[in-house]
């Protein structure tokens, strides 16, 4: 018998109360910086590490860079704290997994500093399978909380080649697996999938939302935003 998308959702509740990072709290330390004013303040590097979402790539090859959803939470965080000076810094690639991304994650990703990384594998990990790809999130997630750095995991945006409201399959266990990876670390997490689940039973309202069968446009890439904001509040 198929499990169905309720029960991700019950999963997701257990995990939040137990371990994964209290959305209020997490960041307290960086919103307080943020809040500081000139003189007073400093620059902010927030890094998104991942594939061709963060990237921006909407219908290959095009790369819409400001309707991506690291500028969009961009323009979020600047209505929330206007006196910030806040760097979005994009490290993502096309096509990428996260065993890749984390073989360049120290010499590309912690050279930046960052006060906050966040990272988005979730669609490409098919590639590398979920062994290989646990391994590559936590040694990411250790890199960065080694040097005192904040996480926050993505779960994967849609593809509109699988059944997305069936749990048993392949990206949906690989969604599964980063809320585990997460509330495992104590850190936060941004349910993407979560977030375009009341599409999921209808094919033509969700593709108002993709530019091409596995990148969202910027109405998905909005959706997305929404759930990283929710961190910033």
């Amino acid at each position: 018998m198929k499990r169905y998308l309720f029960l991700p959702m019950l999963f997701i509740g257990i995990w939040s109360q137990a371990q994964i990072a209290d959305s209020t709290t997490y960041l307290n330390d960086l919103k307080s910086e943020m809040k500081m004013e000139w003189p007073k303040n400093r620059t902010i590097n927030i890094v998104f590490h991942g594939h061709s979402v963060p990237a921006g790539y909407f219908k290959t090859p095009q790369v819409n860079t400001i309707e991506a959803y690291p500028n969009i939470l961009l323009k979020k965080l600047k209505a929330i704290y206007p006196f910030a000076v806040i760097n979005v810094i994009v490290t993502a690639i096309g096509g990428e997994n996260s065993v890749q991304g984390a073989q360049r994650f120290e010499r590309e990703v912690l050279t930046h500093q960052p006060d906050l990384i966040l990272i988005d594998y979730g669609l490409n990990n098919r590639i590398c399978g979920l062994e290989k790809a646990y391994a590559a999130w936590n040694q990411m997630i250790k890199q960065a909380k080694d040097k005192g750095i904040k996480v926050i995991l993505l779960t994967r945006s849609p593809d509109q080649s699988v059944n997305n409201a069936d749990a048993d399959n392949e990206l949906n266990k690989h969604a599964d697996q980063i809320r585990k990876i997460a509330a495992e670390t104590q850190i936060g997490l941004a349910d993407s999938y979560q977030a375009f689940s009341f599409f999921y039973t209808n094919k033509e309202q969700l593709s108002k939302y993709m530019s091409q069968v596995n990148h969202p446009n910027e109405l998905g890439h909005e959706l997305i935003a929404n759930e990283l904001i929710k961190w910033f509040k």
